[in-house]
């Protein structure tokens, strides 16, 4: 009964409410990651949200895993924890990996992990200029891994003066200090820049939950050091060249394991992507070519002696070295078409030793970067017929040549119909692929003989948008086969990754928001997703569970913005969610309670070059588990000031 209420009120109350209060859903905001082209929301069917900069302005204090962690068919498991912890992402209840995470339209891997997910902790919110997330399977235009969708996190590249400089300082609980510094400018030339450094220090609390509160768990610190470079100039007429790069050193503390301290277990990795972009203009569109260069090193060290159990020594190197090229072409043939096609070509190589001690004479078995290796070439074409004023539609394929699974075909059909200017409903099928990561063919439990993951997915919906009240309500339903699954041998204990029969999810997104004067708004979002999988487990009979781990069933979010005067902005905002579960080998799952936070924020511009911020999560002091074991934020502030000149 209690479910069936707390679906009601949120279907009700998001009738009237949405994500935030500059939560960009109109019509006609400008999107560049639906096609890979600037496109108005009016001129696509697909499910975008849009992060502006005007809410990542009323973010500050936050990760990028908060924020995201707010938005409507977003989970992020370990936005919650300690900083430092991976950030995984789970967009409509798709496993981690499932979602391929862009700057700047260029996809981001880590080679060497077991999914090949990027984390966002190798993110600086202040670098960060907007956010797209395109929902639904994105493969025929972004390849690989976007089976559940894309985030798209567009970095800034330049200021609107000369020379523009601003500096953010501030600090939290858990000893937590957070500074970043930023030079930008442009010559109204075509030539712009955006140069920054970041700095977070925290002493951080204990990861692992000490359920007896007697065990002196010591605090796991974190420290992260971030640059950021986007140079743009124009060597030709209606020709730009963007040089990119960004590196990141992180270091955290660690614990040995669910309820388990452990006080010699850090992680310490790097990573560096760079690259360019030329861009040229012509008559009726642009050409477009990217590369970019990314490298992970992942490094981690334990000495065991203070805690139990049978390995006392571990050390893992995780090297991965990334290739992304690509060239397109967008043109507008006539008002009411528009062609889009390329190529590109991905190269992923990892090398990997993992020792740890004893072994009991069954070591963990190296990988080499000279013959762990994957590439794949893709060619693209999409076309879009537009018609401001009634029926719309947008189709395209992808054909992909892997150097293991050999060819490979996607597509998508995506019709939609506008009725006058306020509604829109729309309909997306679309076809996504997912080929395993270079650990899941090459590790100790890798299997050469995995199929690719191949799924089908169906979304339809409509949204709305007036002048006060902007809504939107999307079902969805995604479907695949040859699911990655990690399998262990119930006589044996070998474990292996297998593909599983079949995978089924579903869930319905509501959004919306609503104006009450131009002072004071609310806003809210609602979630429903649930899943199963199917699996012989290894020749018996079917079996059927659900298995969306860690994912709550139920997530609401509601938010009252209030812009009290001119230079002073004041929110509050709810998130509930429902009970999770998470796997328990040979038994039953475990039950992970569902919660509620509750959070304020207050910031007040002295002028146009001070202002000042306050930050308050978890006000109750909530005490609850997104993963089993491990230990969530209680109530926690973070305060600062943002000077620009």
């Amino acid at each position: 009964m209690k479910k069936e209420i707390f679906i009601a009120a949120a279907v009700i109350f998001s009738s009237y409410a949405q994500a935030q209060q500059d939560s960009a859903k109109t019509l006609n905001e400008v999107i560049v990651t639906a096609t890979k082209a600037p496109i108005k929301q009016s001129e696509t069917g697909k499910v975008v949200d849009v992060i502006t900069q005007a809410q990542l302005q009323k973010s500050f204090g936050k990760s990028l895993g908060e924020v995201l962690n707010e938005q409507p068919g977003l989970t992020i498991n370990g936005a919650d924890n300690n900083l430092g912890t991976n950030q995984t992402v789970y967009l409509r209840g798709a496993v981690a990996g499932n979602t391929l995470i862009l700057m700047d339209g260029v996809p981001l891997y880590d080679a060497s992990g077991i999914s090949s997910e990027f984390d966002l902790n190798n993110f600086a919110l202040d670098n960060i200029e907007r956010i797209e997330i395109l929902k639904g399977a994105q493969s025929t235009l972004y390849g690989s891994d976007a089976v559940a969708g894309v985030i798209n996190i567009i970095t800034k590249k330049s200021g609107k003066k000369p020379l523009n400089v601003n500096v953010d300082l501030s600090a939290g609980s858990y000893s937590t200090y957070k500074g970043a510094v930023a030079l930008s400018g442009t010559n109204g030339k075509g030539q712009t820049f955006f140069i920054s450094y970041n700095k977070i220090k925290s002493k951080g609390f204990s990861s692992a939950w000490d359920s007896t509160g007697k065990n002196n768990f010591e605090k796991d610190g974190f420290s992260q050091d971030v640059f950021h470079l986007n140079y743009t100039f124009t060597p030709f007429k209606k020709t730009s060249v963007r040089l990119f790069g960004k590196y990141n050193n992180n270091h955290a503390d660690l614990d040995a394991g669910a309820f388990q301290d452990d006080k010699d277990y850090t992680n310490h990795n790097n990573n560096l992507i760079t690259g360019m972009v030329i861009d040229k203009k012509v008559k009726k569109g642009f050409i477009r070519f990217q590369y970019a260069y990314n490298r992970f090193n992942r490094n981690f060290l334990d000495d065991s002696t203070d805690v139990g159990g049978y390995t006392k020594f571990q050390s893992g190197k995780y090297n991965g070295t990334s290739h992304f090229a690509e060239f397109y072409t967008s043109l507008n043939f006539t008002d009411h078409l528009e062609f889009l096609t390329g190529a590109d070509y991905r190269r992923n190589s990892s090398s990997q030793l993992y020792i740890f001690y004893p072994d009991y004479g069954f070591p963990a078995l190296p990988i080499s970067a000279d013959s762990a290796i994957t590439k794949q070439f893709s060619y693209y074409a999409s076309l879009m017929f537009k018609n401001k004023k009634g029926f719309n539609v947008e189709t395209g394929g992808r054909w992909n040549h892997h150097n293991i699974y050999g060819n490979n075909f996607t597509y998508s059909l995506n019709p939609f119909y506008l009725i006058n200017k306020h509604y829109k409903v729309y309909a997306n099928l679309s076809s996504g692929y997912r080929v395993p990561s270079i650990y899941q063919l090459y590790s100790e439990y890798g299997n050469k003989n995995l199929k690719p993951e191949i799924t089908t997915s169906f979304e339809t919906g409509t949204q709305l948008s007036f002048k006060k009240i902007k809504a939107r309500i999307t079902g969805f339903i995604r479907d695949g086969k040859d699911v990655f699954y990690f399998y262990t041998d119930p006589v044996t204990y070998a474990g292996k990754y297998i593909n599983a029969d079949k995978q089924h999810d579903y869930g319905i997104e509501t959004e919306a928001s609503y104006r009450f004067s131009p002072k004071f708004s609310a806003s809210a979002n609602y979630t429903y997703t649930d899943g199963k999988i199917v699996t012989t487990n290894g020749g018996a009979k079917d079996t059927s569970y659900f298995n969306l781990y860690k994912r709550p069933k139920n997530v609401l979010n509601i938010f009252l913005n209030y812009q009290a005067t001119k230079d002073i902005f004041l929110s509050a905002n709810l998130k509930s969610a429902s009970k999770a579960f998470e796997p328990k080998y040979m038994g039953p799952a475990y039950e992970l309670k569902g919660y509620y936070t509750l959070g304020f924020y207050g910031q007040y511009n002295f002028n146009k070059a001070f202002k000042i911020f306050a930050d308050f999560e978890n006000i109750t002091d909530q005490k609850y588990f997104v993963t089993r074991g491990f230990t969530t934020k209680g109530f926690n502030f973070n305060g600062g000031i943002k000077a620009s000149f």
